[in-house]
């Protein structure tokens, strides 16, 4: 399954791209040098807008990063795909301790890694206490380990996780599990800069359904089948995640039949693509949220200041007006044309067990938000801008993502609403990268951005806490998972409640508090709960597993479940599509996707083969 690079000559080039032109059929693979030499290879080529941010499971916060993460690593339990409960994983089966003090976990036997190396329970125990001991480890994970003290792996099938109390998401615990030989000789400094991307000369090293090969950013991801994973090598030899600058784009792509599948297009392109022969559009449940956050007081988590954000902006009562001068139904009708819902706390209604309908709510009424300024202390100055008993003008400034049309036009709605109001505000648009950066440095006053949200809270709520605020090592800042820099000691003293309630029940009303503590003190103003929109070409590919069953989501899941099922339209099925109907269309993904690529480099032609899109808007350049 390790396809290496190949170096030929341009006149062989030239014969290779005319000898594709006559013989390709459904994504042959292009470096079998006819169809009686090899078996076709599959490949299943699916358009983004946006790139992954890491390869690194340690580093990466995207979506299509967590995506890679989830397709090449392990865990030891999953989301099940029809209602998100849990089902087994790298474990086949796990046990409490009598006196609640420890988890067991059988881990399936006689598996190996990609490279051929044995995968076992020790691989799961370097992992965890990899985290347990780490501190740069545990900003993507410490949520999960809060509650477990170590880790141990008494044979190669056998875990144990030590807990320092009962914990609920013991079955929930949505931590990689990675190769110890791989990531033993990558310590504490070296892991901040480690880009972990495979290679066609060195693929990385996985245990999941898929494995990276080859990455250029901003082009293309290419994965790799497994062929050792536990539940079966997929159908699909190949999947390719390429990127595109705009959905317009991409749409036109799946179209021509240069993509099989197309995520998170805009309402537009995706209205456009309803009734093309061969295609079917999804209108997936919202299972992420989109927000403006506050910087309420940057600080690390030892409460040391850091950045330049407001200071006016530490005031609960600032934050709560300036949210009833929000329309947020306007931003789902103007945003997302209508395909979305009005957000009110950082749980959305999909999971209903979570979801809270806050009281006390909040209305977007402009008149109401300037009664609220006025009583705390904010008068219209003499410019039209408000300002503070001491003259201070509530000038701030908003930062949003450039690579996102919905935020483009999010930000300019929200810098509109409050002009309204007598509230001054300057935008900025950032790239991605960039403004994970600002946030985590707090040299920010407001942003626009959003969440994808677990199926279980913990991870969602742990983001709030005074822990997760940025920290320092060895003089350098890294960002956390708090973005809004909130930090209030009740909060957290029900946070760690409800980690170590395994009552359901008693846990459901905590994390109900929770989210009403969020809403009235307004870190964030929450704008929409955005549906996933996607399409595929169903001409091509069929078997896709939405989550949850019903009206979910196809790709960028709480799992792989898709992946692992997808299949080419073959003849005979009633159904389906014959494959001699879909051949004729596949040349596309060789020419215009760039399976094929050619590459002019020092005279020689090279031939290479190659969780967060949030944009419901059309995208632009």
């Amino acid at each position: 399954m390790h396809n290496s690079t190949r170096v030929i000559s341009a006149a062989a080039a030239i014969s290779l791209v005319a000898g594709l032109a006559l013989t390709t059929t459904a994504h042959a693979d292009s470096t079998s040098p006819s169809p009686s030499a090899a078996a076709p290879k599959v490949v299943f080529t699916i358009g983004l807008t946006t790139d992954m941010d890491s390869a690194n499971p340690f580093t990466g916060l995207s979506s299509l990063a967590y995506e890679v993460f989830q397709m090449q690593y392990p865990l030891l339990t999953q989301y099940g795909a029809a209602d998100f409960s849990p089902v087994p994983g790298l474990a086949e089966s796990w046990t409490e301790s009598a006196d609640k003090k420890s988890w067991t976990y059988k881990i399936r036997p006689g598996l190996t890694w990609t490279d051929g190396q044995p995968l076992t329970a020790k691989d799961a125990a370097y992992t965890f206490n990899r985290i347990i001991n780490g501190e740069y480890e545990k900003t993507n994970y410490g949520s999960y380990i809060a509650n477990i003290t170590k880790a141990e792996a008494p044979d190669d099938t056998t875990l144990i996780l030590s807990v320092s109390k009962p914990t609920p998401i013991m079955e929930k615990l949505y931590v990689y599990i990675l190769p110890e030989h791989v990531w033993k000789s990558i310590d504490e400094k070296a892991v901040t800069n480690f880009k972990n991307e495979g290679t066609p000369a060195s693929p990385s090293v996985g245990g999941g359904s898929f494995y990276m090969v080859e990455r250029r950013v901003g082009q293309f991801i290419r994965m790799d089948a497994n062929p050792n994973f536990y539940r079966g090598k997929p159908p699909v030899d190949e999947i390719v995640f390429k990127i595109f600058k705009n959905d317009d784009a991409m749409g036109q792509a799946l179209k021509k039949g240069e993509i099989d599948f197309a995520e998170g297009l805009g309402v537009n392109v995706l209205n456009s693509l309803k009734g093309v022969p061969g295609i079917t559009t999804v209108s997936a449940a919202p299972v992420s949220f989109n927000e403006i956050a506050f910087n309420t007081g940057a600080a690390l988590a030892d409460g040391t200041p850091i950045g330049d954000g407001n200071p006016l902006l530490k005031d609960k009562a600032l934050r709560r007006a300036l949210a009833a001068a929000i329309d947020k139904q306007t931003l789902v009708d103007k945003v997302l044309g209508g395909d979305g819902i009005a957000a009110t706390t950082v749980i959305p209604p999909v999971y209903a067990t979570w979801h809270l309908d806050p009281a006390n709510l909040i209305p977007y009424d402009p008149a109401l938000s300037k009664t609220m300024l006025d009583a705390a202390g904010y008068k219209i100055g003499a410019d039209g801008v408000r300002v503070d008993s001491k003259g201070k003008q509530l000038s701030f400034r908003l930062v949003g993502r450039s690579n996102d049309a919905s935020s483009k036009k999010a930000v300019e709605f929200v810098k509109n609403y409050l002009a309204a109001v007598g509230v001054e505000v300057t935008t900025k648009m950032v790239s991605e990268d960039s403004l994970y950066e600002i946030v985590g440095q707090g040299t920010f006053d407001m942003f626009e951005w959003g969440w994808g949200v677990e199926p279980d809270p913990n991870y969602m709520l742990s983001t709030f806490s005074c822990a997760n605020r940025s920290y320092k090592d060895a003089g350098t800042i890294y960002a956390n998972l708090s973005d809004s820099f909130y930090c209030n000691p009740e909060y957290d003293k029900l946070l760690a409640q409800q980690s170590t309630e395994t009552n359901q029940t008693k846990r459901q009303a905590i994390v109900m508090q929770m989210q009403q503590m969020l809403y009235d003190d307004s870190p964030y103003v929450m704008t929409y709960y955005y549906s996933n929109h996607e399409a595929y070409r169903s001409d091509r590919f069929t078997g896709f597993v939405p989550q949850p069953a019903g009206n979910g989501t196809l790709i960028l899941q709480w799992g792989t479940w898709s992946y692992e099922k997808i299949r080419p339209v073959v003849a005979d099925v009633p159904g389906e599509t014959p494959a001699s109907d879909v051949s004729a269309t596949n040349l596309g993904p060789y020419l215009g996707v760039g399976l094929l690529v050619i590459v002019i480099v020092g005279g020689l032609v090279v031939a290479m083969r190659r969780r967060q899109p949030t944009s419901q808007a059309d995208n632009e350049e």
